[in-house]
């Protein structure tokens, strides 16, 4: 049976999940686990992770709204090495329940939080520190013909970003708006 490496806590999105390494400290330092299969799967992620990415971003960058489609969705359990970020998750789905819903959380380098992001739902950051580092795992490879995104400040969901002026991608840029959920 797996020790408990971790306090999750569910977001107000459904399958969204805030996961906090436990953290053991001494005069040399610190020592956790990220990544941990058997806790992990105890806690509901059954999902297999084939692929880790990596980037780096400064100050004000606003990496998002993205996701990739289908047959190549991802799950993805995202952490800040380093740096603080506004992290927001939303659901984008004009079938859905919950479409244009969404929740923000802080990742830090400090904590060392991870956010489980279920494949139904877009994902963004925004580098509130001079600079940061993200790491990702994710289910399923980087197909370029199935990246997908939604505009940052698309009215539905009417996310508060920490910056007025992003800075983004050319790509992040072109990004359409949602269709009108009908009623």
């Amino acid at each position: 049976m797996a020790r408990s490496s971790f306090e999750i806590q569910k977001l107000n999105l459904p399958g969204v999940l805030l996961i906090q390494p436990k953290r053991w400290e001494d005069e040399r330092g610190f020592f956790m686990e990220t990544f941990h299969k058997e806790a992990l799967m105890a806690a509901g992620i059954t999902d297999e992770f084939v692929q880790d990415n990596l980037s780096y971003s400064k100050k004000n960058v606003l990496r998002g709204l993205h996701y990739q489609k289908a047959p190549h969705a991802q799950v993805k359990l995202i952490r800040c090495v380093s740096g603080k970020i506004f992290d927001v998750v939303a659901d984008y789905d004009p079938a859905s329940a919950t479409f244009g819903t969404y929740v923000s959380t802080i990742l830090s380098g400090d904590t060392q939080a991870i956010l489980y992001v279920p494949k139904q739902y877009v994902h963004g950051a925004c580098v509130l520190s001079d600079e940061a580092i993200l790491e990702y795992k994710v289910d399923d490879y980087y197909y370029p013909e199935c990246v997908a995104g939604v505009r940052y400040d698309d009215p539905a969901f009417n996310i508060t970003w920490p910056v007025e002026n992003p800075i983004l991608s050319e790509q992040d840029k072109s990004w359409q708006l949602l269709p009108k959920r009908r009623s």
